[in-house]
């Protein structure tokens, strides 16, 4: 997919601008990696945990009236690791040293949130069918396995 490398080239333009940034990752809101710049580092499960860190930011900004979800900064003792809502869809996290300008790093990963964001958006895939207007269709029964009830969620009922 031509956005992926897009994203990568990002990622690298990113890492030239900030030379403290030891790594850079974008993910899926969801927590797979579209594309990483970060050696040493295993982006699978940086991903999956940026995307619970993205779940709980979002919360907490909306349980504290702070309105949308924008970034987050952990500091450990080896350095920072940010992350940056990149649109609805996806987010991007950095890994800096210690000595990183903390202004440059909010600066830099805002702004490749924002393109990283607007190429998402570019590769956004047709939505599905609609059903034409009128009733909804009427609701099935519930299915069963054995004794249990088998729920299924509304959109798949469909075949998506």
């Amino acid at each position: 997919m031509a956005v992926e490398a897009e994203v990568l080239h990002e990622l690298h333009r990113l890492r030239t601008c900030v030379p403290q940034l030891r790594g850079a990752l974008a993910a899926s809101a969801d927590g797979l990696v579209l594309a990483r710049d970060m050696p040493d580092v295993e982006a699978e499960a940086l991903a999956a945990l940026t995307a619970a860190a993205l779940g709980v930011g979002r919360r907490m900004a909306d349980l504290a009236t702070r309105g949308e979800f924008r970034e987050l900064l952990v500091r450990g003792a080896g350095g920072y690791v940010a992350t940056y809502a990149a649109g609805p869809s996806a987010v991007l996290t950095l890994l800096a040293d210690d000595r990183v300008n903390v202004g440059r790093l909010h600066l830099e990963g805002r702004r490749s949130g924002t393109r990283i964001a607007e190429l998402m958006a570019t590769d956004a895939t047709p939505e599905r069918p609609r059903l034409p207007d009128g009733p909804p269709p009427p609701a099935l029964p519930p299915r069963t396995l054995g004794s249990l009830p088998l729920r299924i969620p509304p959109q798949s009922r469909y075949g998506s």
